[in-house]
């Protein structure tokens, strides 16, 4: 990674195969120690911290919207039996990396200077067909993904400040935005992904606390499920809210010992759960149905410091994005920092734009999970799984062998297959049907 300064070698062991990584010099300069610090970030905690802050983020703020359709049961069922699919997915994910990475080293490719992302996995397990459906998901998901993430920001802004309207906040926000063109990779991340799971943490606890004491309001009614169209609807957002590992190849390749990654996604959802699940019933034991006119939970709390002081960040979406359009026009391995940043403003205007377009983001949520997290985060990599595996020698010759207590392949195959119809029909077909 380019970010890394040359100085002494690390070894780290990833699969079966030895990785030389060149990691910062013990310089004891102040600046270096500061650098160290908050930027060069390759360890567990790391990769925990940024995905926790992309699971959840904005998604958080909707989940009591989506208790409203579901009804509190549903709503707390929904985001265990989610939770439990997408980090299964993720393990997925981190499996096929670890072996597509195995054989491109074997094959003496150096990663060093390039970041491995989600397409190019597919590309060299399964061939182009793959990859392309790959990229296009991917793609289109991070792309709406990185929207949603700066009108909700706005949207945030606007509840503290109602002088501007929505699209006049989205204009600066984006602008502001615009910054994290200058974030190399996700290895850099680290002070950005503290910071906004602080800010996540925070916001989920106000939520809880504010309702709470805000109490019932005068004749509060939870009606929720009443149609299928809104049950559906708040199914598929939460299945969003647990779908946030499009980034997950890319925050495993910052990291110094990938191999490491497996279960960081499991303990990142369990963490995340003890904020969406007390936020989401809270507001809506308070508020009942009028969250279903409400996508905004901070839109029926009154305003107060405390809400001030809640944010959600933004950033994470778009970065694999920028890896993207600088391999697409070859700038990918450049290490002029400010021309890379240059190059990747293709990247922010149309995010921007869509932004100030669609100002409000509690259906897209939906729309975007049921249409584009279904397959990307899904279906795609469960039946990646399956066809990387599907013959007895790739089984046999495979760098990470599915453990026991999975059942070995039979049992592994068994989930996939079991993800793949649920989110097919469920997920793509009623949400997609409620949604749209």
């Amino acid at each position: 990674m380019e970010s890394e300064k040359v100085g002494e070698e690390e070894t780290v062991i990833v699969g079966d195969y030895v990785e030389i990584m060149k990691t910062e010099g013990k310089s004891k300069g102040m600046k270096s120690k500061f650098s160290k610090l908050f930027w060069h970030g390759g360890s567990v905690y790391d990769a925990w911290f940024s995905c926790a802050s992309n699971q959840v983020a904005q998604v958080l703020l909707t989940l009591p919207y989506s208790f409203s359709q579901l009804g509190m049961l549903s709503g707390i069922l929904l985001q265990l039996f989610y939770g439990l699919l997408g980090s299964w997915t993720a393990y997925i994910i981190s499996i096929l990396y670890v072996e597509y990475r195995t054989r491109k080293e074997r094959e003496k490719v150096d990663f060093r200077n390039h970041v491995i992302q989600w397409f190019e996995v597919l590309d060299g397990l399964l061939g182009k067909h793959w990859r392309n459906v790959g990229l296009a998901f991917n793609c289109t998901f991070l792309l709406f993904g990185s929207v949603i993430q700066l009108i909700a920001c706005a949207s945030n802004i606007y509840y503290i400040n109602d002088n501007l309207d929505k699209r006049t906040w989205t204009y600066i926000f984006g602008a502001c935005c615009a910054t994290t063109v200058f974030i190399p990779s996700f290895h850099n991340y680290r002070i950005w992904s503290f910071l906004g799971l602080l800010m996540t943490t925070y916001t989920a606890w106000y939520l809880t606390i504010a309702s709470l004491l805000h109490g019932q309001v005068e004749g509060v009614q939870h009606t929720g499920p009443t149609k299928l169209v809104l049950y559906f609807t708040g199914a598929t957002n939460i299945l969003y809210t647990f779908g946030g590992h499009a980034v997950t190849v890319e925050i495993m390749h910052a990291m110094w010992k990938p191999q490491r990654f497996k279960a960081i996604y499991l303990i990142a959802t369990l963490y995340v759960m003890t904020l969406t699940l007390p936020s989401a019933a809270a507001v809506y034991w308070a508020f009942g149905d009028m969250l279903l006119n409400h996508s905004n939970a901070f839109s029926l709390l009154p305003r107060t410091t405390f809400r001030d002081m809640a944010f959600i960040t933004f950033g994470f979406a778009c970065t694999p994005l920028y890896f993207v359009w600088e391999k697409a026009i070859g700038m990918h391995e450049c290490k002029s920092l400010c021309k890379r940043a240059a190059a990747r403003l293709p990247v922010v205007i149309p995010i921007w734009f869509l932004a100030i377009i669609f100002p409000f983001f509690g259906p897209i949520n939906s729309t975007v999970g049921s249409l584009l997290v279904s397959f990307t985060v899904y279906i795609i990599p469960a039946l990646a799984h399956i066809f990387t595996f599907r013959s007895a020698t790739a089984r046999e010759n495979a760098v990470d062998q599915p453990p026991k207590y999975f059942g070995r392949w039979v049992g592994t195959f068994t989930i996939n297959v079991f993800i793949v119809v649920w989110v097919l029909i469920v997920g793509f077909g009623f949400g997609g049907w409620a949604s749209m």
